[in-house]
């Protein structure tokens, strides 16, 4: 793992070597090859779901991004790609179950989805998964919330640490969870892998328990090692775990 040499110069405490990782429900990922940014091919997506696999989770939800002006993914795109994943997992002999939702960029499109229902969601509850842009907060996002609840759905906002629209300090997470909105906090986060900003806040959220599923937001080969072999052995992942996560819901 030579690329991964210089990521982390500081060594941090880890969880005993004994820590049973409680999470069986992998949430959040790009493993559908060649539709967005995530896995590029089919062996990729495969190996990806044996390690998961060897991890001990017995399902994966992945959530490709749906984009209008760059990843124009339907229901129907992403439902043929997973069939073609799950044939080449049966021939491989994996037993993970993979389900397919999406991962939802509030545009100006977005509500039009909603409104027709021709959206994927995840779980009995109806989960729908969004993001938005890092810098500022779209102005339908409020509108955008209110029509997925009056449709019927829970919306799951992916990685709210990583939004630097959202002061800290202020109430902004908690004005956003009382709208109705649960929160997917991204594992890279709690390494720093992406900022030292997002990692602050992804404390913040684990301390105050509005953390309500957690992600690897697994695009690659890189992530999943940066996840399992780094994160999950992070002394704040054994925190988070003690919350009441969803996951294992799904």
């Amino acid at each position: 793992m030579s690329f991964l040499s210089n990521i982390f110069r500081r060594k941090e405490k880890e969880l005993p070597a004994d820590f049973v990782n409680p999470i069986k429900v992998d949430f959040h990922s790009h493993y559908l090859p060649g539709i967005d940014d995530g896995c590029k091919e089919m062996g990729e997506s495969i190996e990806i779901l044996k390690i998961l696999e060897s991890k001990g989770y017995t399902k994966a939800i992945t959530t490709p991004h749906v984009m209008s002006d760059f990843y124009k993914n339907s229901p129907e795109i992403i439902n043929a790609k997973l069939e073609m994943v799950r044939e080449e997992m049966q021939k491989a002999g994996l037993t993970i179950k993979l389900e397919a939702a999406a991962e939802y960029y509030v545009d100006d499109s977005f509500e039009k989805k909603v409104l027709a229902h021709n959206i994927l969601s995840f779980g009995k509850e109806k989960y729908v998964l969004i993001e938005t842009g890092f810098m500022d907060m779209p102005m339908n996002l409020l509108s955008a919330i209110f029509e997925l609840k009056t449709s019927g759905y829970i919306p799951v906002l992916a990685h709210p640490e990583r939004y630097q629209y959202f002061i800290p300090g202020t109430d902004d997470y908690e004005q956003i969870v009382g709208s109705g909105v649960l929160f997917q906090m991204n594992l890279l986060s709690i390494i720093g892998y992406y900022n030292p900003q997002a990692k602050k806040v992804a404390e913040h959220l684990i301390q105050n328990q509005m953390v309500n599923f957690i992600g690897g937001d697994t695009h690659n080969m890189k992530h999943l090692w940066l996840v399992h072999e780094k994160a999950v052995k992070h002394p704040l992942y054994g925190k988070v775990v003690e919350l009441p996560l969803l996951n294992n819901s799904l």
